[in-house]
């Protein structure tokens, strides 16, 4: 019977064998191609990097054909893991391979070198993939680091000085022959006969295009204008989110209005070669003006009753035209960008015609700021009136703004010495940064102005909540890549940097990476939101119908939240693939930092679990604990809150109250005990002040019956005869009031009945009066 079934199981995986076997065959001859390519472009890579003369461009296309091979090759390391870890259980279910000089079954013995065999071609692709993708890395971070070097020795290179007067007339002269090449070349281009062809077979569309786009060019601004003052006359509480979106159109609607004109220039083939490169770039450049101005408006705008940057009036017209004129400098450095593309500019000429907009780029650059310090020493200080939002903005903005001073003073300085490039990755970067943080700005009031309409706030109130911080901090958050880009970023670190986050990081041997985060938060939060639930049904469903005192219910209402939690954490982490096993030594030596540094807090915490399983006290029983009186409210894991009589709250830690010695006066039940106290004068009938006092115990209705309550004659005292009333209450809690009602009662009786309660009495004596008359005198 046993060798059937061993005959059995080899049959079977023979087969399972087989069929992997097959399956690996036929992607073989792919891989193997696949392959050869890359050692062919791997080697071809090594030799580019050793040589070091490829261009930069040519270094970006193999770069990028690098992070293709690594990405293919990242895939491959995770196939066939299934596969192999069921060929690896087959092996382990055939036992220990039996040690030298030993032998088993032939067919155990065929069986098992058959699935190593196949365990083997499983995971030597996994092997080859692995040592592809670690060679392809290194290659791509060598690449990378020409590129960096390159850049660097670009930035700190030292050319021409453009104060040198011989530079100057090789720029004029390039300048006129430039205009003169673009203006010829037009003129060539309109005097063809295509040209003319072209405008006559096409007028129709040409002079539409050219109509609408010169409406929407000069129009454009009114027609906003006009619709945004409408919005204010008309509009109720979504007057500033109205405004924002018709503020648009004064970048849209001209933009459109040139996309139109340049699509209508390039029908009629009015420019040649050179011409179509600068009017490509007509759109773009427009829509840095446009920008520029809208965004000094949303800004500076005197008709905004709360502007962003607010500024003298008599100053705002001259602080927007200062952002425009920075728009004006970008958009002419980017025209000079593309005419050095068709024109030859030799380094003289050229270090003289980017330093004009160099300078007068950071001669902008301090007026903006002068402008703004200038405001600022005039406001009134209204910090303490404005929220912490506004506060902590405005000072990121007077920082940017030292920087950027800093800048705008360093940058014609270096240019001068010759540093133009430098000088440019100062400049030009500080310029667009401060209108990216202004956007953000502008951005999150919109945002922050569309959140107070849908909750019914104002502005200012909605600016100081939690909501207008988080919006904030997810501008920033997404403008980071933007920042990156600005100060000299190329796209491939960005790529490279989200490419690693998303495929994880190692922190020792375990493996983090957002989805495994997003996964394990996903699974914890269902698994809390799971434990909140059935916490709410124990609490006001189950529990309640019962015969659980109100502490056990909610002892046991706490165990289930501690327990759900925990399993919730245990669940979302292996379901991560977290493996938290290498963290062991970690674990041990945290242990030893708890006996030492944190024994205070294991003890309040063991000492919570167990009054929630002792259950000595439960919430709402009125105990007293170190000289404190009042009524348990909360007990957690680590501390107890205890209200008092005077509506304060008591933290006591739980160590406190397993140690020390605890008074319950509601434990089980709210039956107690009062005493009250009461003296008479010497010569009363102590029979009569007996039953005097059982009947006023005795007619109070908090009383119990049964037992009745007693009159102790407890003495003779100095001054009196002493009295005490003993009687069980329905409800301690109420023992004050029992007590201030029968000491009323007492005082109205032993006034009826004529019995003093007596008090005592002092008679001072002076010995010396005569000396103490003549002390006055004197």
């Amino acid at each position: 019977m046993l060798k059937f079934f061993l005959r059995l199981i080899v049959m079977v995986s023979l087969c399972v064998s087989v069929q992997v076997t097959l399956a690996a065959a036929q992607t073989t001859d792919e891989g193997r191609a696949y392959y050869q390519a890359w050692l062919k472009t791997a080697d071809r890579a090594e030799q580019v990097i050793d040589a070091k003369r490829a261009s930069t461009v040519s270094l970006e296309q193999l770069r990028l054909d690098l992070a293709s091979y690594r990405d293919r090759f990242r895939e491959e390391q995770s196939k066939n893991g299934e596969r192999i870890v069921t060929l690896q259980a087959q092996l382990d279910a055939l036992g220990e391979a039996p040690a030298e000089g030993e032998s088993e079954p032939e067919d155990l013995a065929t069986l098992r070198a058959r699935l190593t065999q196949q365990l083997l071609d499983l995971r030597v692709p996994r092997i080859v993939s692995e040592e592809a993708f670690r060679r392809a890395d290194g290659l791509i971070n060598e690449v990378d680091k020409i590129i960096r070097d390159r850049r660097k020795t670009v930035l700190l290179q030292r050319g021409a000085t453009p104060l040198n007067p011989e530079n100057w007339t090789d720029a004029l002269a390039s300048l006129a022959s430039a205009s003169y090449s673009m203006w010829n070349e037009t003129a060539q281009q309109v005097a063809q006969e295509t040209t003319l062809r072209k405008i006559e077979g096409n007028w129709p569309t040409l002079l539409v295009l050219l109509a609408i786009g010169g409406a929407l060019l000069l129009r454009g601004r009114a027609i906003s204008l006009k619709t945004a003052a409408y919005v204010r006359r008309h509009a109720l509480q979504s007057t500033a989110i109205w405004e924002f979106c018709v503020s648009l159109w004064q970048v849209i609607l001209p933009y459109a209005g040139i996309v139109l004109i340049v699509t209508a220039i390039k029908m009629a083939n009015l420019v040649g070669v050179r011409g179509s490169l600068l009017i490509d770039g007509v759109p773009r450049w427009a829509l840095i003006l446009l920008a520029f101005h809208w965004l000094g408006g949303r800004l500076y705008a005197r008709r905004d009753e709360n502007p962003l940057f607010p500024v003298d009036p008599k100053n705002a017209a001259a602080t927007w035209l200062v952002v425009d004129l920075l728009a004006v400098i970008l958009v002419a450095k980017e025209m000079l960008s593309t005419l050095e593309d068709f024109i030859f500019f030799s380094e003289g000429a050229l270090a003289v015609v980017r330093f004009p907009l160099i300078l007068m780029a950071a001669l902008l650059m301090l007026r903006l700021h002068r402008i703004g310090k200038q405001q600022r020493s005039d406001a009134p200080d209204s910090e303490g009136d404005e929220g912490a939002l506004v506060v902590g903005v405005n000072g990121i903005i007077q920082t940017v703004r030292r920087v950027a001073y800093l800048f705008g003073f360093l940058s014609p300085v270096l240019a001068a010495a010759g540093y133009i490039n430098a000088a440019e990755a100062l400049i030009y970067p500080s310029i667009l940064t401060l209108a990216l943080i202004a956007t953000l700005l502008v951005l999150q009031r919109f945002l922050v102005d569309v959140y107070g309409f849908f909750s019914k706030q104002n502005r200012e109130t909605a600016s100081d909540s939690l909501v207008a911080v988080l919006l904030g901090f997810l501008l920033v958050l997404l403008s980071a890549p933007l920042f990156a880009l600005i100060w000299g970023a190329r796209q491939a670190d960005l790529l490279e940097l989200l490419n690693k986050l998303r495929n994880g990081f190692q922190v020792g041997d375990v493996s983090i990476s957002p989805t495994a985060f997003l996964s394990f938060a996903v699974i914890f939060a269902i698994g809390y939101m799971v434990t909140r639930i059935v916490q709410s049904s124990l609490r006001t469903s189950l529990l309640p119908k019962t015969r659980l005192d109100p502490g056990g219910q909610n002892a046991i209402v706490s165990g289930t939240g501690y327990i759900g939690i925990f399993l919730a954490a245990v669940v979302a982490i292996s379901a991560a693939g977290l493996d938290l096993s290498s963290l062991a030594i970690v674990a041990g030596a945290l242990s030893v930092g708890i006996g030492f540094g944190l024994q205070t807090i294991v003890s309040n915490f063991v000492s919570g679990i167990i009054l929630l399983i002792e259950r000595p006290i439960s919430k709402g029983d009125w105990i007293e604990v170190g000289g404190m009186m009042g009524y348990v409210r909360d007990i957690s894991v680590r501390s107890t809150r205890i209200e008092t009589f005077d509506r304060t709250d008591v933290i006591v830690p739980n160590s406190d109250l397993i140690t020390g010695t605890v008074t319950n006066f509601t434990r089980g039940n709210t039956v107690g005990r009062v005493i009250v106290s009461v003296g008479v004068a010497y010569g009363t009938d102590p029979r009569l002040v007996e039953g005097i006092l059982f009947d006023i115990a005795n007619a109070h209705p908090m009383v119990l019956a049964k037992p009745a309550p007693s009159v102790v004659f407890q003495g003779f005292g100095a001054d009196s005869l002493d009295f005490e009333i003993r009687a069980i209450l329905r409800d301690v809690n109420w023992m004050l009031s029992v007590k201030s009602d029968i000491n009323y009662e007492i005082e109205k009786q032993f006034r009826k009945k004529g019995i003093e309660i007596p008090f005592a009495q002092r008679d001072l004596w002076i010995r010396n009066p005569e000396a103490l008359r003549g002390a006055s005198d004197a």
